[in-house]
């Protein structure tokens, strides 16, 4: 009898076991439900931002070049508008007086600038433009009629200019139009019917112009208009004033108001769920990252901190990447460590930089900080980080592989058959140099001295165009701690006299290397080579060019491959350049900004001929001294000597 009491307690215990597991496995199915919604909303929020920023990456270069364009027309004599660099990716990242939305140009307050120039018909390229502000200059010409098509625009403000000639009729096709602004010009002529047909305008002001004829009566019922100071039909004696009563464009209407209520809640209700959205799928992304370990590998630091489009890779895949960091996968060696190439699970190419004798007082938080500093570096010349890879004992970065490799190897290292580089392209590559350098020494907050700049650190995209790498890399690696026994970080023959013997660089220091780098690209020849011994010449290349410039035998400057395929004058110019940049103060080179212009010979035969007075003095007074073997001429000249095994 105990037996059978006891079965009908185990029924109601598998029952009720029963009950819980049917209540488990449905609240199991609800969230396995949500969130496979979940992660479905994600993947298509994710995919429209892709799709926002692939196509919006697609403008702005043909924008930034219209802007340029724009602005030469203008002619900003004075220069105030000095940021405006068709070397930079987007103008919508760090151009002044230019506002974008989604990535286009909408918006350009150029008011009380000082041009003296016309308009541009490059203006109409900036397709998504709302508002133009040119009032307070001195520009002159006719109204052009190809504003009319400008379908987006806004606000155009004209007013206190020298513009002449009739307002264009085609101006009524500006649909979008809702303040138009041209006082204070010479207009002359009638205003156009078509601008009645603007249903959208609620401000005018034509006076203080020249302007004949009878206004469009639809024009008097606009909230804001001015039509004073002209020969235009209005006044109290033809009952229509020439000034609206109310100066100031008439409120909202409630319906519009309430519009503007409806799109705000609408856009933050999206914009509340979009943000949790994301979070959700974070805190996923967190926690499995958190469970995510591999057997083989210990010490593996995590990330907390987000750089938007920079992505951190785990340990494992690099070590797939590199096969496992294979000897035969190295394409490079410097003094901050070994670069191996790599291949992603998805096929895509990558550079990996280990870095070597890794040790910092802060730690990964200031790995991350310095991280951070080079990965919002973006420019057309410099190589982008994609990502990074933190342990306990190892610092790595990555980046995107470069197929043609480096200048370094096209000037002296190609295999047989392997295309050399031609003069147009040294020359671009010069260029391209320094624009990347410029940028990092001008638009980088805080700026970003490079270090160790030689052809070896140029690479080459498959346009053959020039990326400067390495730059940013000397604050990661402790210097205390390294293999490298100069108390400086560079390569010997490129580093600045200043720098080798007091371990201070600046700037000024990066334009000796581009100086030395720049007679590397016309030269093809090393820095530093001792076969120059054998035919009693310098070691330094920076002397052997200064020889041979004295010496008037500038074909024998070039590099021997180009054979007689190069432009003299050019070479010229970038050898006048070069010497400016590798004088032995550092107070005479110029800055990069200055050596973008030199480049295009703005201002370089004055700084030459000073240049050629300095070096006829240098050379009188080092003849008055004992002759001894020199390792850098005027490049170390009255240096204190430095041991290079000497701790910094």
């Amino acid at each position: 009898m105990a037996k059978s009491s006891e079965l009908p307690k185990q029924g109601q215990k598998s029952s009720k076991k029963s009950s819980l597991d049917a209540r488990g496995c449905q609240r199991f199915g609800a969230l396995r439900y949500w969130h496979s919604h979940l992660k479905l909303l994600v993947s298509w929020v994710t995919l429209l931002i892709f799709v926002k920023i692939s196509y919006s990456s697609n403008g702005p270069d043909v924008e930034g070049e219209a802007l340029i364009e724009f602005l030469r027309a203008l002619n900003d004599s004075n220069r105030i508008i000095s940021d405006w660099n068709d070397h930079l990716v987007s103008p919508c990242f760090s151009w002044s007086h230019v506002t974008c939305n989604n990535g286009n140009v909408v918006s350009l307050s150029l008011a009380s600038k000082g041009f003296s120039g016309t308009l541009s018909p490059s203006i109409t390229k900036l397709k998504y433009l709302v508002s133009l502000e040119l009032q307070d200059n001195n520009l002159y010409g006719v109204l052009p009629d190809y504003l009319g098509s400008m379908d987006h625009l806004q606000y155009l403000n004209l007013s206190h200019n020298d513009f002449s000639g009739s307002i264009p009729t085609s101006w009524g096709n500006l649909s979008s139009l809702k303040h138009l602004v041209l006082s204070s010009n010479h207009l002359s002529g009638s205003v156009p019917d078509s601008l009645a047909n603007v249903t959208g305008l609620k401000e005018l002001d034509l006076s203080s112009n020249e302007l004949t004829g009878t206004i469009p009566t639809k024009l008097f019922s606009l909230p804001t208009f001015d039509y004073s100071g002209t020969r235009l039909s209005c006044g109290s004696s033809l009952q229509q004033p020439c000034v609206s009563s109310s100066p100031v464009p008439a409120v909202s209407s409630k319906k519009s108001r309430l519009e503007i209520v409806i799109v705000s809640l609408s856009c933050g209700a999206f914009i509340l769920l979009l943000l949790g959205a994301i979070f959700v799928y974070r805190c996923r992304q967190t926690r499995r990252a958190r469970h995510d370990a591999f057997v083989d590998v210990a010490g593996v630091d995590e990330c907390k901190i987000s750089f938007g489009q920079l992505r951190k890779f785990t340990w494992r895949e690099i070590q797939l990447a590199t096969d496992n960091f294979s000897e035969s996968n190295i394409i490079g060696q410097g003094g901050f460590g070994k670069v191996y190439k790599g291949v992603l699970s998805d096929n895509i190419k990558i550079a990996v930089k280990r870095l070597t004798d890794y040790h910092s007082p802060g730690g990964e938080a200031a790995f991350l900080r310095e991280v951070q500093l080079i990965s919002v570096a973006v420019h057309r010349n410099l190589l982008r980080l994609i990502g990074f890879c933190t342990m306990s004992s190892e610092r790595i970065l990555v980046y995107p592989f470069m197929q043609n490799l480096s200048v370094a190897y096209r000037l002296r290292d190609l295999k047989p058959g392997e295309k050399g580089l031609d003069w147009a392209t040294r020359k671009r590559v010069a260029f391209g140099a320094a624009h990347g350098l410029e940028y990092l020494h001008e638009h980088c907050n805080p700026k970003i001295v490079h270090r160790d700049l030689k052809a070896a650190n140029i690479l080459l995209d498959d346009d053959f165009e020039a990326v400067l790498g390495d730059f940013g890399l000397a604050k990661l690696v402790d210097a205390r701690l390294t293999h490298v026994t100069t108390q400086v970080r560079g390569t010997m023959g490129h580093i600045a006299p200043e720098y080798l013997s007091t371990g201070k660089s600046s700037e000024k220091t990066d334009v000796f290397g581009y100086g030395i780098t720049l007679l590397e690209i016309i030269t093809g020849q090393r820095a530093i080579d001792f076969s120059r011994l054998e035919e009693e010449e310098d070691v330094l290349l920076l002397d052997h060019v200064k020889k041979l410039l004295r010496e008037k035998r500038l074909e024998d400057i070039v590099d021997g491959n180009l054979k007689d395929n190069y432009n003299p004058k050019e070479v010229e110019t970038l050898v006048q350049v070069a010497l400016l940049c590798t004088q032995g103060s550092p107070e005479d080179r110029p800055k990069m900004a200055e050596v973008v212009c030199l480049l295009e010979g703005d201002g370089l035969e004055e700084r030459w001929a000073e240049w050629e007075q300095l070096e006829l003095v240098r050379s009188q007074e080092f003849s008055l001294l004992p002759h001894q073997f020199e390792w850098a001429g005027e490049s170390t000249n009255d240096q204190e000597a430095v041991q290079l095994s000497q701790a910094r």
